[in-house]
């Protein structure tokens, strides 16, 4: 009789294991969300890899998965409507940019998980309570873009001669987070820092360029910002325009002909973020999963 107990108990783990399967082959669609303040042409490449590696995962776009895309246009204020709009949608999950977008969508939902592709500092900013326990419903990655800020510098003053002025464009309105460690640097290294406030569309970066050479800048350098990104080719083409050496948070800005780039490998990080994402689907918690910090770095 008890051998008969076992055999049935085999069986019917065997079936709903087949049942399971077949279930996660045929069954839903996941719908997934992802918000960005920059735009869709510059997020192109790192938008492949990351689908790129969702499908090496078994998540493959209009079989069992699918995506809603919402781009700022880099204007930010247009992220909480954005996020709002996806949570509308009651997509599964949230992919997110940088610190920005994260934020208006955990504004937007304390449920939905998010998944961020990187964040300069995901608990300054509040997104997560520590980065061994995010705790709440935001996971992903964070780039070091406070340490990393302070070697572009370095090697800057070691690549210009004579160094003595730095102009660093930053997005108007953006957080001072990336200036913490990078001010007392531009001091220890005795340059001066000219800090001038972008807004980042043709007309304003043209503008920036004036400011700096005005401010008679020996160089060049940007904070880590999607918009930035966004607008690679631009800036790189108005570096130079008004001949001044610049050093890059990407290498995505030394493809598009800029002169040299330190910084973490964005790549890796949206692998590294589909990884996440399937970790989810499958049923992790994002509460459970640690913030990954950057372990890649290329010059």
């Amino acid at each position: 009789m008890k051998k008969k107990i076992t055999v049935f108990t085999l069986c019917a783990m065997l079936f709903a294991l087949s049942f399971s399967a077949e279930a996660q082959q045929t069954g839903k669609i996941f719908r997934i969300g992802f918000l960005d303040n920059s735009t869709a042409s510059g997020m192109a490449g790192l938008l492949e890899t990351f689908r790129q590696e969702l499908s090496k995962l078994g998540w493959i776009e209009g079989k069992n998965i699918t995506f809603e895309y919402r781009f700022a246009e880099q204007k930010n204020e247009r992220l909480p409507e954005l996020a709002a709009d996806l949570v509308r949608l009651k997509v599964d999950l949230l992919v997110v940019t940088s610190s920005v977008p994260a934020l208006a969508a955990k504004k937007a939902t304390i449920t939905i998980p998010i998944v961020m592709t990187t964040s300069t500092d995901p608990v300054g900013a509040g997104l997560v309570v520590s980065l061994a326990r995010p705790g709440g419903n935001v996971t992903g990655n964070s780039g070091l873009s406070d340490e990393l800020g302070t070697k572009r510098l370095e090697i800057l003053k070691d690549a210009v001669s004579r160094l003595a002025r730095v102009g660093l464009l930053r997005t108007a309105g953006g957080s001072d987070r990336q200036l913490k460690d990078l001010r007392p640097a531009a001091v220890a290294l005795k340059l001066k820092l000219e800090e001038i406030d972008v807004q980042a569309d043709p007309k304003g970066l043209e503008s920036a360029f004036q400011t700096a050479k005005l401010k008679q800048v020996g160089a060049m350098m940007t904070t880590v910002s999607r918009p930035f990104f966004a607008e690679r080719k631009r800036i790189v083409e108005l570096a130079g325009k008004y001949r001044l050496p610049a050093i890059y948070p990407e290498k995505e800005f030394v493809d598009e002909g800029g002169l040299m780039s330190y910084g973490t490998d964005s790549t890796d990080l949206y692998r590294r973020a589909a990884f996440y994402v399937d970790k989810i689907l499958k049923g992790a918690k994002p509460a459970d999963l640690p913030v990954q910090q950057a372990t890649k770095f290329e010059p």
